[in-house]
């Protein structure tokens, strides 16, 4: 395995309730979710995972360092004092065996710190009327499991499969037996639907009682500042990929 765990607090994960993790996508929308709960409440940055096969695009830190490609793993502290553990960033491995091999790596990561769930957030493009949530597993006794509370756990969507970091984070779940749930928004497919990114985490609220204590005031400011970055990263990929069209959908998540 190439992807690399460097730890910039501690050695591993501390006690958490839960993963959230989310990459550029269709409207960005589990990526603003990931990017408000860091902003939001008490959070630190305790480590980055590291892969060749990102794009090779090193960025000033938020201490004016420039730093590798990257996706940051932040400790957030909620409002009822449980931590939850945040995996993302401003990118995934441009090739399928990166998207593998750091989809696997996080898993073993979970496995090994106890990780009592992983929450794999994404957008489905829809109709401007459509605001459905759909949840997705690909363990039987996870499915059962959220059966048992009410939970409609999805047989149609997404109809055309995931692809990159998401699909892969839920479907190799089983082989490493880390409980792992899919959420995926129905979205207008703009750059930044705050709205939909907002439906997602009162879903998660209700749904599955963890208390994110995010706002629509919050997602908003998110997603402009996300807005605001976005131009430099769609210049960078159009100079990786030049003029070819066929990888447009490789952050899809």
């Amino acid at each position: 395995m190439k992807t690399k765990f460097h730890w910039i607090v501690g050695n591993g994960l501390p006690e958490h309730s839960a993963i959230i993790e989310a990459v550029p996508g269709v409207g960005n929308v589990g990526k603003i979710v990931v990017d408000a709960l860091v902003e939001k409440h008490p959070s630190r940055t305790i480590g980055w995972i590291l892969h060749p096969d990102f794009p090779p695009h090193a960025t000033l830190s938020n201490e004016g360092l420039l730093a590798p490609p990257r996706l940051e793993i932040n400790s957030v502290l909620l409002p009822d004092g449980t931590t939850i553990i945040t995996i993302g960033g401003d990118l995934q491995p441009m090739t399928a065996n990166g998207q593998f091999e750091v989809a696997d790596s996080i898993l073993a990561m979970a496995k090994e710190n106890n990780t009592p769930q992983i929450l794999v957030l994404a957008g489905l493009a829809a109709g401007a009327e459509d605001r459905g949530i759909h949840v997705i597993c690909a363990d039987t006794n996870v499915k059962k499991s959220l059966q048992d509370i009410d939970i409609n756990v999805s047989s149609e969507h997404p109809k055309s499969g995931m692809i990159g970091i998401a699909g892969l984070l839920i479907s190799l779940s089983p082989l490493h037996g880390v409980t792992t749930i899919g959420l995926v928004a129905e979205t207008i497919g703009a750059s930044t639907d705050k709205l939909a990114a907002d439906r997602l985490s009162s879903w998660i609220e209700q749904g599955l009682d963890l208390p994110l204590n995010l706002d629509l005031d919050t997602t908003e400011k998110t997603a402009k500042k996300l807005l605001s970055t976005m131009d430099v990263s769609e210049d960078i990929n159009q100079i990786l990929n030049g003029n070819e069209k066929q990888n447009d959908s490789n952050f899809y998540a």
